[in-house]
Formats: C-alpha cells, sequence, structure tokens
C-alpha cells in the first residue's frame, strides 16, 4: 500500500446516517459501543442468496463471524441457515431461535454431547478420518459430511488461510482412500462434500478450489455414494478498506454454476450448491464508536489513545488487518495530522493502526486533527470478527455494549455493558 492511500482519510462508515447520530448513541450507550446497521445486514443477506446457482442454493451464515442473538435471527428470518464452528455455537443457535435442522457442525473438536446433538437433527460436518470413524461408529448407516482440505489454500493473511498444507483443517485430501474406507465400514453414506479455503481469499483461488471440489464429489460418487451436495465454505474478500475491493459474488459465482452445469450433463447428478459466508455478510455492517481519552507525541510520532483497542478489535494486533477509522473532533479545525491510533491496554502490541500484514509495524493515518479529550473515533469494518473474537477482559475492562440500528434508525440496545460483578462472578474464594 503507498502513501497515496493515506493523504484521503477514510470515509465515515455506512453504518451511521450522520454525526448527531453517533453523538446519540454515545450519550444513551457510552463508549466504547459497537454498533450494526439492520439495514446492511439485509442488504449483504440479498446479495448473498443471489449468488450464481443451478440446482439449488443454501446459504449458511458462519456464524462465528458475529453470534448476538438478534443477528442470528436478522438472518434466519431471511432464509438463511447457520454454520457452526463448536457444540457451544449450535446450543446458542438454538436458543436464539433456529431450527436444528438448519444447523451444521464443521467443529475441530468432537462434542462430548454429540449423540444427542445429532438427534436433535443437526448436520454434522466430519472434519478428521477419527471424527469420521467416531460419527460412524455411533450413527452405522447413516448419511455424514465430509470436509476435504484439497492440498490449496487462500486468505487475506497466513493466519486465515485454511487450506494447503500448513493447515491442520479437514481430511487431507491423500487421505481420501482411507476416509472411503472409514465409511464403507460402517455404511456411512456421504452425502455432501466440504471445502474451505480460508478468510479473504483470492476469488480465482476459491473458484479453481471449487471445481477441484467437484472431483472429490466424482470419486465419492464413483464408489456408490449419492452425494447430494457440495458445499464451497465461504471466505469472501471484503473490503473494509476505500482501496481494497470486495468480491463480486456474481463474478465469482458464475463459473461455479457452469461447472455445475457441466458436471450434471457428464454424471446426471444435478448438486446443490451450500456457501458459508460471515464477514461478507457483517463486516461492514458494524463499526466500534470510541472516544479519546489521551494525545500523546514522540520524537518520531503523534498518538491518539482511545477507549478502545484489542478488547474489541482484535484483527490488528493478529494480522494487520486494516479497518477504517475516522476521528469526529467536537470543534474541528479542518486540519489532518498525521496519527498512530493505540487502544487502552497495558500491551505495546494493541495497536488499531499496524502496517498492513504487519502486527508488529506502525503505520501512521491521516485523521482530522484531535482537539481535545472526549472526541469521537469510529472504526469502522467491525461487524466480523471483532465482538466474537476480541480480548475481552484483559486489564480486567469489560465486554462492550452493542446496539442495533433497526430499518427505521431506531437504536437497540442487543448486549449491555458487562460489570465488574459478571466478570468475576465465576471466581470462587478458597484463600
Amino acid at each position: 500500500m503507498s502513501d497515496k492511500n493515506l493523504e484521503n482519510p477514510e470515509p465515515l462508515s455506512k453504518v451511521f446516517d450522520s454525526e448527531d447520530q453517533i453523538r446519540e448513541i454515545v450519550k444513551e450507550f457510552g463508549t466504547p459501543t459497537y454498533v450494526y446497521s439492520q439495514n446492511l445486514l439485509e442488504e449483504q443477506t440479498r446479495k448473498s442468496l443471489c449468488f450464481p446457482n443451478e440446482y439449488g442454493l443454501t446459504v449458511r451464515y458462519a456464524m462465528k463471524a458475529n453470534p448476538n442473538s438478534n443477528i442470528l435471527r436478522i438472518f434466519n428470518q431471511a432464509g438463511l441457515h447457520i454454520d457452526s464452528s463448536s457444540e457451544y455455537e449450535v446450543r446458542r443457535a438454538i436458543k436464539a431461535g433456529i431450527h436444528p435442522q438448519k444447523i451444521m457442525l464443521t467443529s475441530q473438536k468432537i462434542p462430548d454431547n454429540l449423540t444427542a446433538i445429532l438427534k436433535g437433527g443437526v448436520l454434522y460436518n466430519a472434519c478428521s478420518l477419527e471424527q469420521l470413524e467416531n460419527y460412524g461408529a455411533c450413527f452405522f448407516g447413516a448419511n455424514v459430511s465430509v470436509r476435504i482440505n484439497p492440498g490449496l489454500g487462500s486468505g487475506g493473511t497466513n493466519r486465515t488461510n485454511t487450506g494447503g498444507p500448513a493447515s491442520s483443517f479437514g481430511i487431507w485430501h491423500e487421505d481420501f482412500d482411507e476416509a472411503a474406507e472409514i465409511a464403507d465400514t460402517y455404511n456411512l453414506n456421504i452425502q455432501r462434500v466440504h471445502t474451505h479455503i480460508g478468510s479473504g481469499s483470492d476469488p480465482e483461488v476459491w473458484k479453481k478450489v471449487a471445481l477441484m471440489s467437484l472431483d472429490f464429489v466424482k470419486r465419492f460418487i464413483d464408489l456408490g455414494n449419492c452425494v447430494e451436495t457440495l458445499n464451497l465454505g465461504g471466505g469472501y474478500k471484503v473490503g473494509r478498506m476505500s482501496y481494497e475491493k470486495s468480491t463480486d459474488l456474481q463474478e465469482c459465482g458464475m463459473p461455479v454454476r457452469q461447472a455445475f452445469v457441466d458436471f450434471a450433463q457428464k454424471t446426471g447428478r444435478k448438486l446443490k450448491l451450500e456457501i458459508e459466508p460471515g464477514t461478507f455478510l457483517v463486516a461492514n455492517a458494524g463499526a466500534v464508536i470510541s472516544e479519546i481519552i489521551d494525545v500523546k507525541s514522540t520524537p518520531e510520532y503523534n498518538f491518539i489513545i482511545t477507549d478502545t483497542g484489542m478488547t474489541e478489535v482484535t484483527r490488528p494486533s493478529l494480522y494487520g488487518a486494516q479497518h477504517p477509522i475516522t476521528v469526529l473532533p467536537e470543534m474541528p479545525t479542518g486540519r489532518f495530522e498525521r496519527y498512530i491510533v493505540s487502544g487502552k491496554c497495558c500491551e505495546s502490541g494493541d495497536i488499531l493502526t499496524p502496517v498492513p500484514g504487519d502486527s508488529e509495524a506502525l503505520k501512521p493515518r491521516i485523521l482530522a486533527e484531535a482537539g481535545i479529550v472526549g472526541d469521537l473515533v469510529v472504526i469502522g469494518g467491525a461487524g466480523a470478527y471483532c465482538a466474537g473474537m476480541s480480548a475481552k477482559n484483559y486489564n480486567s475492562y469489560p465486554e462492550a455494549a452493542e446496539v442495533l440500528i433497526d430499518r427505521k434508525g431506531k437504536t437497540h440496545l442487543i448486549r449491555q455493558r458487562q460489570t465488574l460483578e459478571q466478570m468475576t462472578q465465576n471466581e470462587r474464594r478458597v484463600i
């Protein structure tokens, strides 16, 4: 990324209609606070439901991106199904009112209560030979889904790449025969094949893996399995920053749709398509409102210290991820300054403006001149992998509040700010 990209400050998040709305939210709910737009969530939902397909489409929301029950219900009402990554996500989705048959569990860990979960109607996606064996022992002769690591992956960073030899996710493609033997031993029918290569993946790599995945389907069919569905995961790249390009689902999906048509002509099997967007649905539908608590300078940098940081937005510290940041001075001067934006934690890595892809290096941003303590800062692109992946309670800071702006512009508290008593309620005194 060149400095040219930094000469123009990022625009204010589309979550908000105006600065006045932001200030009203702060008055009512305080800071830091996550804010989500129902209109933007539903707009992204409509786009995902239009993903090119020929023989049927199921869109599963990857709920790990943001598991708030209100967001789950918005997607459920729009017709989306659920991709869950743990037994706890399964239980959380059911508690939110999602029917078990609309939930698929794809997890690194075999739940202790797997039998009870699956008897309730939840679908299971076996992600290893051990999981497939365990499933077969519990459900002889049943249908099952299997996740295959195709040997190729792609992600926004190496840490978000979930395919290829450096990834533990899924059954390694060279172990296909062993997986088929396990299925045969327990008379399992491979009903669904699943691949997922990473978050923020290159659309071209995604399309290539989609075509490769059809080969796995063909091999299972040749062994007598009645494969009905190919699940291609999610990971569609979302441009949080204005200079980043988001994946065009129509452009990405048309070659896949044609591949399904060609596959049907060759095999007679009309496969249903499943996709699992997470970031695509929620990333830019959310933002964090924070407050400036200090402004400092060293010979090299000017720092803005905010009352948010890695406790609400961990991605910059983890991946060197970029989020749009807007300073809203109470009394604007019209001037701009280069700032490093830091969080409130006693942690040198609590930086919101790292070099792209390098969480250990600093990259100043051109922002409106911060006038006083109490000026507001908005961090955009915070709907995905922020509230659900926060470093909450570090330094004993409470979990932030979450607010939803509904279709009519009315604000609703959908998670209250945590109290110290709630933070410590599970501690037991022994001394």
